[in-house]
């Protein structure tokens, strides 16, 4: 195995050049959710070009390259839509640029993440390379839709494509550090219904901003007593969005409601958090609602899940993490920090849904993403490609 560990730390700076420029490629197509068709083909492409046995876009957008067809299955995922560039002031370089310079890859979606697809296409040809011939297959999914609904790619994988892996590992940006949970989170819309009058004589009607208002502050003071995982962290939630109607300026409103953002730590689930949000409302009309979502992908087909995203923790002594320890430790001589994500996964279906073991491991750091003069260090995407072909090896493929 040492031999092995050190021909693909040779082939994964050897391929450097040719990681970055795939990335570069990537990040030169604009892929927002919905619209990633033209960066798919760009990755079929490049893994059609480094020898993958197989790939193929599914109904839903998503590509997926296969290597070996053996009994149990590895997938390597990462999302292919971005978010947008925002105000196009507070950059300073063009966002889809995809420049390389100064060791560096520059452009949006470097970190949140392209670049995890881009190193795990250089795996797959370490692989090939290597003549990987392990009881294994390995699949690399570029996936669809992640920024618009966190997991939503995977339930199709899951459920219409009946892609079931034995394990996977996330390529989200992780700063090089092996991750194995997060919150989940939930989207909640509560609707307050008031009385309008004329606003000359407002004592006739119920003003339902006012309603809205006084659940706001108890909501405010809900975050502050919600319960805290000593792994995960604290639940939170926030109103992100409130909005109004009347028949006119001149009424009372009879119409508000607000969105809440509720991250939810280990122990909570949807239930206890909606319960949460009526025992507050319980002497208003109100009503509380957790959100759907359902849109058209890029190739047609709609398709939608409830925006429900289920807390998820792997234990630090399961195979998955302590694979990737290993494989860590034996690429670069020494202990990687195994931590937590602060934002929301795939995950949240792979493993919150699914249960199939998983972990993150991504270039780049997670505080450039979503934000301007997004970036990603060369040396990531490679000790990234290292790091996913040594996982191949030396994940077990037996209890």
């Amino acid at each position: 195995m040492n031999e092995i560990i050190s021909k693909i730390n040779e082939l994964s700076h050897k391929y450097r050049d040719y990681t970055a420029q795939n990335l570069s490629k990537l990040i030169q197509i604009k892929s927002t959710s919905m619209y990633e068709k033209e960066v798919q083909l760009e990755l079929k492409r490049q893994m059609e070009e480094a020898g993958f046995d197989e790939v193929r876009i599914d109904g839903l957008g998503n590509v997926i390259g296969r290597i070996g067809n053996g009994k149990l299955i590895l997938a390597i995922d990462g999302h292919m839509d971005t978010v947008d560039v925002g105000n196009l002031a507070n950059w300073t370089f063009d966002p889809f640029s995809g420049e390389i310079k100064d060791g560096y890859v520059y452009g949006r979606g470097t970190v949140d993440q392209k670049g995890g697809p881009a190193a795990a296409v250089t795996s797959g040809r370490i692989l090939k390379e290597l003549g990987f011939d392990r009881d294994l297959t390995v699949l690399v999914v570029g996936s669809v839709m992640e920024e618009d609904c966190d997991g939503l790619c995977w339930k199709y994988l899951v459920e219409e494509e009946k892609v079931l892996p034995d394990f996977a590992i996330s390529t989200e940006p992780t700063n090089l550090n092996i991750y194995r949970g997060h919150r989940g989170r939930m989207e909640i819309v509560v609707k307050f219904k008031g009385l309008s009058c004329h606003g000359s004589a407002p004592e006739r009607g119920v003003n339902a901003i006012y309603l809205a208002a006084k659940a706001a502050l108890e909501i405010e003071k809900l975050n502050e007593r919600l319960p805290s995982d000593e792994f995960l962290g604290k639940g939170s939630v926030t109103i992100s969005e409130i909005k109004s109607g009347s028949p006119s300026l001149c009424a009372v409103a009879d119409y508000a409601q607000f969105h809440l953002d509720r991250r939810l730590t280990w122990g909570e689930t949807k239930e206890s958090a909606v319960a949460e949000i009526q025992d507050i409302i319980k002497d208003m009309d109100a009503t509380v609602e957790v959100l759907y979502y359902e849109e058209i992908a890029y190739t047609g087909l709609k398709y939608g899940m409830e925006k429900y995203y289920p807390t998820w923790k792997i234990p630090a002594e399961h195979i998955a993490v302590t694979t990737g320890v290993d494989a860590f430790k034996q690429l670069f001589d020494k202990d990687p920090i195994v931590d937590k994500w602060t934002f929301s996964t795939n995950g949240v279906t792979i493993n919150g849904y699914y249960h199939i073991p998983i972990i993150g491991f991504g270039p780049g750091n997670e505080v450039f993403a979503h934000a301007p003069d997004e970036k990603v260090p060369i040396d990531h995407l490679v000790t990234a490609s290292a790091f996913y072909a040594a996982y191949a090896y030396l994940i077990p493929l037996s209890d």
